[in-house]
C-alpha cells in the first residue's frame, strides 16, 4: 500500500495485497488521514468484483458522514451493480473531478 497525501488529499495506491488486506489497513491507519479525502486507486487490480468494492462499504460510509470524500478507482469496476453509496470511477482524473465536485457541494451548503 503505497499513500500520497498533500494538504487535503490521500490517494492510496493498492500494490499486492488483497482487497480484504488493503482495506484492513485502511482501517488501521484511518487516523492518519481521516481529515483528507481519500481517493484508493485499484488500477493494478484489472478486475475488481462487487464482493471486493463492498469491502470498502463501512469505511466509505464513515469517512463520507464526517463529510469527506471517498473515491474507488479502477477501469474494470461494474458501476452498474456497484450501491449508490460507493463511488467507483476509472480513472484517476475523475476520482479528482469528483472530489472538487463534491467540496463546492459542500461548501455551497448541498
Amino acid at each position: 500500500m503505497i499513500i500520497d497525501q498533500n494538504e487535503n488529499l490521500a490517494i492510496i495506491t493498492q500494490e499486492n495485497a488483497t482487497v480484504i488486506e488493503l482495506v484492513k489497513k485502511i482501517e488501521t491507519l484511518y487516523p492518519k488521514f481521516k481529515n483528507n479525502n481519500i481517493i484508493v486507486n485499484l488500477n493494478a487490480t484489472k478486475v475488481v468484483s462487487l464482493k471486493d468494492v463492498i469491502e470498502f462499504l463501512r469505511v466509505s460510509n464513515q469517512h463520507r458522514a464526517a463529510k469527506h470524500s471517498f473515491v474507488i478507482v479502477n477501469e474494470g469496476a461494474d458501476t452498474d451493480n456497484t450501491p449508490d453509496e460507493i463511488i467507483i470511477v476509472p480513472t484517476l482524473q475523475e476520482a479528482h473531478d469528483i472530489i472538487e465536485m463534491e467540496v463546492m457541494e459542500r461548501d455551497l451548503g448541498f
